[in-house]
């Protein structure tokens, strides 16, 4: 995938779910992995031609594991000319030595979450985007039917009330391959994910279950996630007509 694609899904997503207004200041949430990178460049190249002016500031929660080093990740935004921030925490060191959680992952993402929402409130952004990208939404579908028997996915745009800060998913439309394909052809800086359950989590469990089902039945990814779109899923934003649409 190249940018032109990329800008052409992400602007799609924004102008759907209308997750971006004037004067808007937006942080991403970077984890050093291929999804936030290729966030990060998204919204970066969208910023330069959008018609509603919003700013933009990179900030990621470091755990404290060794051998995280996000020096390439500093010089990529650098490059990009975006402002970038480091929370350092204990958040690992918390959760699997300290607690010893048996299934830390419900910990770690909730005292990640914590951090990043006070620094993003702290440096007074309105907006946070998350890198989910369409498999992201399909495996949520499927975590959710499978362990709470519920039909849900992530909202693309959603106010949390608690800290008036509303989240976006500006990505929402860009295949996993398709991110796979741009980190590699633009040779993003990826930073290896030091968690030691890294791989071995539910959403895993989805992953590998949603790709077998697409492999025994081919294009049944894409019907799940066109069953997310127009589910009528509680919460979710109404969306807006295209211009195709509305000159039909």
């Amino acid at each position: 995938m190249d940018l032109q694609r990329l800008l052409s899904y992400t602007r799609r997503a924004v102008d759907d779910y209308e997750m971006i207004e004037e004067g808007d200041k937006i942080a991403i949430g970077i984890s050093g992995g291929k999804d936030s990178l290729t966030l990060l460049y998204a919204l970066k190249n969208l910023q330069r031609f959008y018609p509603k002016h919003f700013d933009l500031i990179a900030i990621t929660v470091d755990l404290g594991y060794e051998g995280f080093d996000l020096t390439p990740i500093e010089a990529l935004c650098k490059e990009l000319e975006v402002e970038y921030h480091i929370v350092h925490t204990e958040i690992g060191n918390i959760v699997i030595n300290e607690r010893k959680e048996a299934s830390p992952c419900s910990l770690c993402a909730k005292m990640r979450k914590g951090a990043l929402n006070q620094a993003i409130i702290e440096l007074g952004c309105n907006k946070v985007a998350y890198a989910h990208h369409m498999d992201d939404m399909v495996e949520t579908l499927m975590l959710s039917l499978i362990f709470e028997g519920r039909f849900y996915s992530f909202s693309p745009r959603t106010y949390l009330d608690k800290t008036n800060l509303t989240v976006i998913r500006p990505m929402m439309y860009v295949p996993e391959a398709d991110v796979k394909g741009f980190t590699n052809k633009y040779q993003l800086p990826v930073v290896k994910n030091p968690c030691p359950v890294d791989g071995i989590t539910k959403r895993e469990y989805a992953k590998n279950l949603v790709r077998q089902i697409n492999l025994e039945h081919p294009g049944a990814k894409k019907r799940l996630f066109t069953a997310i779109i127009e589910g009528n899923i509680s919460g979710w934003p109404k969306k807006q007509p295209s211009f195709r649409e509305t000159k039909r």
